[in-house]
């Protein structure tokens, strides 16, 4: 895996690049979970029905859509990752971004609603983990 390293300002201006598609995706993670749980409450009721079953008929429709949905959010991601970033949360809106803080690799991170890259964590820490940039860090 390579691994994409940013600044602060260069991860600035990723974010103004990518929170359109990132919206996009979230909405499309929304769509696809709408008809996961329809698909989930069909396959109770279905079961032991006939082929010709309206349910049966609905749930064949609903798992095509489904497929459709996942490749799409699957290319919707592949696209922001593309760009060197890391989505961690859908459902927050949480990238983040390589970086090199003196010695050690860690990341920048981002939310859907924040202004800017304001943060930072351990690789191991997690969103729990971050810490505010300093004056310095932000450039």
């Amino acid at each position: 895996m390579k691994i994409t390293l940013f600044t602060v300002q260069e991860a600035n201006r990723l974010v103004v690049e990518i929170k359109p598609l990132l919206e996009r995706l979230i909405e499309r993670k929304r769509a696809f979970n709408q008809v996961q749980a329809a698909v989930d409450v069909l396959t109770l009721a279905v079961a032991g029905a006939s082929p010709g079953n309206p349910d049966v008929l609905r749930r064949r429709q609903l798992l095509e859509r489904r497929q459709e949905l996942g490749d799409r959010l699957k290319d919707a991601m592949a696209e922001v990752q593309g760009r060197g970033c890391v989505v961690k949360d859908l459902d927050r809106g949480l990238v983040d971004f390589y970086a090199v803080a003196g010695d050690r690799l860690i990341f920048l991170c981002w939310q859907l609603g924040e202004t800017e890259v304001g943060h930072w964590h351990s690789l191991e820490g997690g969103f729990a983990a971050r810490q505010p940039l300093n004056r310095t860090q932000r450039g």
